[in-house]
Parts: C-alpha cells; structure tokens; sequence
C-alpha cells in the first residue's frame, strides 16, 4: 500500500480543477449544504457536480491521512485501522462467494484500495467504476504500483446510468457509496440490471439507527446521510480514528497532534504556493464533518456498516 507523503497532499488537491480555480470550487461546494443555505432539491439537482467537486477537493487529502480505502471498519482491540479495513474487504469478498476468474464490479470505487485488495485476495478481475476523473487517473497508477494493471481497470461513469449491458457481472459490491445517489432505487435498478442471474450483490452502507430522532435538533444538525433505520456492530466504535480523545501511533495523522501537524503544514505549503489557495478550507471542512461523524457515532444513531447480501433472481 503506498503512502501519499505532503508533497502529494499538496499537489493533489483540487483534483483536476484548475489550481487556480480551488478556492472558488470550495465555496461553491459549500454553498450546497444546509448551513450554508443549500437546498436538497438542489443537491439532487446536481448531484454530479456536487459529488465531484468533493472527490476533487478531498481525494489527496483522504488518501494522506486514511490510505487507499475510504471506508472506516469495524475493529477488534489491538488490531490496526489499515489490518481492520482489509478484513472488512475480504469478508466481503468471502460473503459474496467469489471465485478466480470471475469478473465483478465495484460500484463508486475511489481510488480503488478496495478493487486492489479484493482482486488479489479472490483471484477475479475487478472493474472499478466511478464518475470522477482524478480519482480514476490515481487509481490507474495505483493499479500499475499493485501490479494488477492487467486484471483490473477503471470506467468513468455515473453509476445511475451504467454504460455495460445487462448480466454483465459474476458480482457487484459497493462499500459507502450509494449513499452519493439522488434515487437509491434507480442506483440498485441499474445494480440488478448488470449483475448475472442468480449472482449476488453486496454491500456495506450509510445508513440512520433506531437512535435517530428526527424530532431531535441536535440529531439533524449531525445528520449527514440518507434515511435508514439500521445498527452497527463493531467491537470498538468505527468512528475512533477519527475521535481526538484517541491516540495511534500506527494512525497517527488522524490523531489531534497528527491533524495539528496537517493543518500547519497544509498552511504553509498553501502560503508558500506550493498548495493552491483554498486548500485549508479544505482542511477545515473536512474536520468538521469529522466532528460530526465521531458526534453521531456516540449517539448512535447512523452506521457507515450496514452490511446487506442479496441474490439476484435465476428467472425472471
């Protein structure tokens, strides 16, 4: 698994937006949320332009603190956040039955630490589909990096309108993606319709707790994902990499003194021009969704791991 050091923070960020254009681009994706006055309709609207000018502006900076997944894990004690992330991958791998050779995809794939890490652990090849471009050209040097350049590739698309043909796929997986759809059923229309016959679907999800109550100011203050009625299980919680209160050496950029040390070298790389401007804003909002991450995980009332396996009927 590679590294992304400070100088691939400070260079990736803004994705494929023009450097001089980030600062703008963060006060337009701003300007989508409620707190700044946004509109779910709009959101919708737009989900596109929304969901990538995230990915643009956050991919170097997920990838410098978290690795090549995105996606948290529930955690035994005494287990590392990067050994705890591959388990989650295989397990998944494991549910979903895959076997060598087969061809699966992977819905909203980032950067593509998942495909890499299922496609070595199964033997298939894995086909990473996403509607970001900086993300899809990172993942295709990481693919090379990986040596599994050859089994695996990437297709930009809008997984609301797979650009493959029915029963295409031995396998589908998504791991906290869907939850980025305006319609989660048109996105799982669009699942069934590539997936094979009587092959499987799985997937680990954002989703609300019984916790939730949406009469409670505070609980939709914090709310950051779609409606769900579902519970986590982990033997530690899956927000503590992103808890202060923590402490890792193995994690150590997500811990406070890891992050205090980020947001003065992000300060400086973006004072000296070696970051473009807006990257601390970046920085910023970035932190506070953390906030409201580890605020919601002690409330228990939403899961990123609402796991789910399903068939995909033989006929009909």
């Amino acid at each position: 698994m590679s590294k992304a050091g400070a100088f691939d923070l400070a260079s990736g960020v803004g994705g494929k937006i023009d450097k001089t254009e980030v600062l703008s681009a963060v006060e337009k994706y701003e300007k989508y949320h409620v707190c700044y006055g946004g509109e779910e309709e709009e959101r919708k609207a737009n989900y596109t332009d929304m969901v990538n000018k995230y990915y643009d502006l956050v991919t170097s900076f997920y990838e410098f603190g978290w690795g090549e997944s995105f996606h948290f894990a529930p955690r035994w004690k005494g287990e590392s956040l990067q050994e705890s992330i591959k388990r989650h991958e295989h397990f998944l791998a494991l549910q979903l039955g895959l076997k060598s050779g087969q061809k699966v995809l992977d819905v909203g794939c980032g950067i593509g630490g998942p495909l890499r890490e299922i496609a070595r652990f199964s033997s298939t090849s894995v086909t990473g589909l996403n509607n970001n471009e900086y993300q899809i050209t990172r993942g295709k040097e990481l693919n090379r990096f990986a040596g599994v350049d050859k089994t695996c590739n990437f297709v930009k698309a809008d997984f609301m309108k797979m650009p493959f043909p029915d029963n295409s796929f031995d396998a589908v997986y998504a791991i906290e993606a869907t939850c980025h759809a305006p319609d989660a059923y048109g996105c799982y229309k669009e699942i069934y319709r590539v997936l094979k016959p009587g092959q499987c679907f799985a997937a680990y999800e954002w989703c609300l707790t019984d916790a939730f109550d949406p009469n409670n100011q505070e609980h939709k203050k914090i709310k950051v994902i779609w409606e769900k009625d579902l519970a986590p299980d982990s033997p530690l919680p899956w927000y503590l990499p992103l808890d202060t209160s923590h402490f890792s050496l193995s994690s150590f950029r997500l811990t406070s003194v890891g992050r205090f040390v980020t947001r003065n070298m992000v300060k400086a790389l973006e004072f000296v021009g070696l970051a473009p401007k807006g990257s601390q804003r970046v920085q910023d909002f970035l932190e506070k969704a953390a906030e409201g991450l580890v605020a919601g995980g002690r409330k228990e009332i939403f899961t990123p791991m609402y796991f789910f396996l399903a068939r995909k009927p033989q006929h009909g």
